[in-house]
């Protein structure tokens, strides 16, 4: 593929309040030949102007920052009302596992953790830039998983998935919900990964879902992972 044939850079805009964290993240994304750096921000305000000025197709997001949270600002850039939302990428450390939690309701595509390693970091944006969640599924059950038990069930969210899936729709929803790959289900399931492609677009459909994230999410609140009850 010839130069002028590649395709364009993933634009990233960076927020985080610590500025040598900021630095760190230009630094490693700019190195990237597929990657642009377009802006910085260090509140969620300013996360919230640069991502509508400069449009990026991916936002590294912190969760604790001054003026607005990451998880406000996620809202306002990537919940159900906004429009043309970017990726948001969430980095967050173990010891605010509920504000995770809180930020891939509020829209978030998926979330790493600070001390990831930059190959790691850089891999969670063209997945997210991809238009896939980024679900680690030993983090998603520890975060997820952990905190769902703390969240009342609603009999309404658990009928609306059951009423909406077949059993066998149901078996890869749960599958999901773990934080398995299509391929991984496939192998369980004896079936063909394609196979599994499509019954979770079926299902992200049929339940009015954007991606693998928000499946994890209703999944637990619904009660239908395992300590979830």
């Amino acid at each position: 593929m010839s130069q002028s044939d590649a395709p364009p850079p993933i634009r990233v805009l960076v927020c985080d309040d610590q500025a040598l964290v900021r630095t760190g993240y230009v630094t490693i994304f700019s190195a990237q030949p597929d990657m642009e750096v377009v802006g910085e921000a260090e509140n969620g305000h300013e996360a919230v102007q640069a991502a509508r000025r400069l449009r990026p197709d991916v936002v590294v997001m912190d969760i604790r920052m001054p003026l607005l949270d990451g998880i406000q600002a996620t809202s306002q850039l990537a919940g159900p009302d906004a429009e043309d939302p970017p990726k948001v990428l969430v980095v967050t450390t173990f010891n605010v596992d509920a504000y995770v939690y809180d930020a891939l309701r509020a829209g978030a595509s998926g979330f790493l953790l600070k001390d990831a390693p930059p190959a790691e970091l850089v891999n969670g944006i063209r997945t997210v830039a991809r238009g896939e969640a980024l679900l680690a599924p030993a983090v998603t059950r520890h975060l997820i998983g952990h905190f769902a038990e703390h969240i009342r069930r609603t009999n309404p969210e658990h009928e609306k998935v059951v009423k909406a899936l077949t059993p066998r729709e149901l078996e890869v929803f749960r599958q999901v919900a773990e934080g398995l790959s299509n391929a991984e289900i496939a192998e369980a399931l004896f079936v063909a990964p394609e196979t599994v492609k499509t019954y979770v677009s079926r299902i992200l459909a049929k339940l009015g879902l954007r991606d693998r994230v928000q499946a994890v999410v209703l999944a637990h609140r619904a009660g239908l992972v395992s300590g979830t009850a």
